[in-house]
């Protein structure tokens, strides 16, 4: 009997090495059907059954052959990871020194981790009967909502055989009660369909914008025949996704398709909007707000080709696509496209590999690009695209310092700001708040004894919570009660210090009870369609006040916003962190940018203790670009990332002698290997920035 083949088996475990399975039945020990690349096993690991993915056969094995275990079933007869993702995955194992199992498994949805089948099921999807054809908006004038959803599904309507998604209609915030209205009124019908684009329909919905000069000439330059990294730099309101549309525009012509990142879920409605209302062509959504099922669901269409357009925040970097064709990034700068735990990486780095193996464009856009990307631009490994006018009849928002110092503060405002909000409400505009700390105080401190609430799990305070009470800590996410005396002496003096979202909102609503004030945070937002009903509202155009953290900073587009208030610009000016003063710059840069986006002329006003400070005097007075200059000679002279690498090995136990060993021990092992030099740097072991956390001590070297 002819040796059984070997498969090459990649397995969602910490090991870093594959596995070596006979490919055969394990009743039978026949050679099973041959089992493709990328596609899906179940097989016994120990004591237990594991699904892995093939990533190599071979004929011999380098173990004993009486040692080597048949796989238990095949799940795919298909590959269900095509070469390039398995190179790319491979790629990002090596350069993340990461488990190729494991990055694997986080590359697939989790449905498919678990071994559901990778067919495409049926979805349900709504038509327009004869009556909704015909019916009149001002029939439903009684219901706005009703009349909203009509006019968006005549508005896309091109045919008797035009379907909507229902998850896309949800996804732009209609509400199944809205839904089954019209279906009771007979205008519209429920149908289940195994859905397949129809690429007869005209390919835009709506006609295109005319572009400026810089955008004609930004566009012109993306190569959509070969790769190239783009760094799209433009400022806040330049029109840099009216970009992005003509381009996908003409990948999509090519009958190719388009991959989307944006930074956070909140933008996911706003953006998703704005591509329905241009194309007639599928899209598909990819990120964390999906429940399993729905993940698997767009996946499996963007790997049929059934979706022409991918939206998605960093995971969709993983997603397949049959016929690929460009790749947009935009805020590129942002930290959100980091993943910060498990499989560590960088879809913004992923992104500029992937696109480099399929041959296909990237762009990256950004106001406010990462200093890694200047400095990229600048070496010529990405071309730079300039985008320096507002798009229309916008003008740069006019920027002033609020000087705190000898200033009495109500809640952390000055009467000057309080007094600017004011004017710009009676004006019938809207006002945006920033401040980038959720809850309502950071410290419970009792002001006899001078006790702190803190966290038992973490070196960290509680934050108090107002709605409802309690205190919380947003590091280990442990909750208790509110407290009304001091554990320690008993007093009832207990004060809460410092400034958060919650109660900046207290503070506006009594001051002007009369306007709307919408808090926009983690804590506001975590309801599904939450964000999407913030947005409707504010983009009524009614007079609103917004209070929020970096999500209202994110690519917003706002166009009766035209006071922007940042509360605290300080705190980037003294970070631990050397990349504090860079993303204190790009957030003052993006909270500017939601103000005066239209016609409207606006404003912005920082409060600040450090007025005269050279950095925030060069950035104020001469841009984000002489700005980044200043901190990249910085950096060059400091020789810090990202004119050196850096890399930290962090260890992590409930004992913190454990984890100084093991560091120690690394750090030995690694200078008996490569000795320091001018090349090579070592420091530590030393305490993380916060050493205790979730009741486990973290030191790094």
């Amino acid at each position: 009997m002819p040796a059984l083949p070997i498969l090459v088996v990649a397995l969602p475990t910490p090991l870093r090495r594959t596995f070596d399975y006979l490919a055969a039945s394990s009743e039978s020990l026949q050679q099973a059907p041959v089992v493709p690349i990328g596609a899906r096993v179940l097989v016994p690991f120990g004591n237990q059954q594991l699904i892995g993915i093939v990533v190599a056969r071979k004929s011999q094995s380098d173990f004993d052959p009486s040692r080597i275990k048949p796989i238990i079933r095949t799940i795919d007869h298909q590959p269900l990871l095509a070469d390039d993702l398995l190179q790319l995955c491979q790629w990002a194992a090596d350069y993340y020194h990461h488990p190729l199992g494991e990055v694997l498994s986080a590359a697939i949805p989790s449905a498919l981790r678990l071994g559901d089948s990778a067919e495409q099921e049926s979805e349900k999807c709504w038509i327009l009967t004869a009556e909704g054809i015909s019916t009149t908006l001002d029939t439903l004038k009684r219901s706005p909502q009703q009349q909203a959803l009509m006019k968006e599904l005549q508005d896309r309507y091109h045919g008797a055989d035009q379907v909507y998604l229902h998850k896309d209609l949800l996804l732009q915030g209609f509400k199944n009660t809205t839904l089954k209205s019209l279906a009771e009124k007979s205008l519209i019908a429920q149908q289940t369909i195994r859905f397949k684009p129809n690429r007869e329909l005209p390919l835009l919905n709506q006609p295109k914008l005319t572009l400026n000069s810089d955008q004609t000439a930004a566009l012109e330059q993306i190569q959509l025949s070969q790769y190239n990294s783009y760094l799209l730099h433009g400022t806040t309101g330049s029109g840099k996704t009216e970009v992005y549309l003509q381009a996908i525009e003409q990948v999509l012509s090519a009958g190719k398709q388009a991959l989307v990142l944006i930074p956070e879920i909140g933008l996911t409605p706003q953006t998703l909007g704005r591509f329905q209302r241009r194309f007639n062509r599928p899209l598909t959504l990819i990120h964390s707000g999906l429940n399993d099922n729905e993940r698997k669901q767009a996946w499996l269409q963007a790997a049929a080709a059934d979706s022409d357009i991918i939206i998605g925040t960093r995971s969709a970097i993983f997603t397949p696509m049959k016929n690929p064709g460009i790749i947009i990034l935009d805020e590129e700068h942002d930290l959100s496209f980091k993943q910060q735990d498990g499989f560590r990486y960088s879809a913004r780095d992923l992104a500029t590999i992937r696109a480099q193996r399929l041959g296909i464009p990237l762009v990256m856009g950004s106001a406010t690009p990462s200093l890694e990307s200047l400095l990229n631009a600048d070496r010529g490994r990405y071309q730079l695209l300039q985008l320096p006018r507002r798009a229309g009849d916008a003008k740069p928002p006019a920027i002033e310092l609020v000087d705190l110092k000898h200033q009495p503060l109500l809640e952390g405002m000055t009467q000057t700001t309080l007094d600017a909000i004011r004017h710009q409400l009676e004006s019938d505009a809207q006002v945006l708040v920033f401040i980038n700390r959720r809850g309502f105080a950071p410290t419970l401190l009792c002001h006899d004894c001078g006790w702190v609430a803190k966290c038992p799990h973490c070196d960290a305070r509680l934050t108090v919570h107002q709605n409802p009470n309690h205190l919380h800590c947003h590091h280990c996410d442990h909750q208790r009660p509110l407290i009304n005396h001091c554990p320690s002496c008993n007093s009832r003096q207990l004060n809460c210090l410092g400034q958060g979202t919650e109660r900046t909102e207290s503070l506006l609503q009594e001051q002007f009870p009369d306007t709307p004030v919408i808090r926009v945070d983690r804590d506001s937002t975590s309801r599904k369609h939450a964000m999407q009903n913030i947005l409707d509202e504010v983009n009524t155009g009614k007079p609103c006040i917004l209070v929020g953290t970096q999500m209202l900073a994110k690519g917003h587009h706002f166009p009766n916003v035209t006071l922007a208030v940042i509360l605290d610009a300080d705190s980037g000016l003294f970070s631990t962190d050397f990349r504090g003063p860079e993303r204190m710059a790009q957030l003052i840069v993006q909270v500017a940018g939601r103000a005066g986006r239209e016609s409207k002329p606006g404003k912005v006003l920082i409060q600040t203790h450090v007025g005269d400070h050279p950095l925030l005097q060069t950035l104020l007075r001469q841009g984000y670009n002489a700005f980044a200059k200043i901190i990249l000679q910085e950096r060059h002279l400091t020789q810090l990332p990202p004119y050196r690498y850096m890399a930290l090995l962090r260890a992590e136990s409930k004992r913190a002698e454990n984890a100084i060993e093991l560091l120690r021990l690394a750090r030995k092992l690694s200078e008996s290997t490569l000795p320091s030099s001018p090349d090579i740097f070592y420091l530590g072991p030393l305490p993380a920035p916060m050493e205790r956390r979730n009741q486990r001590f973290r030191y790094q070297l």
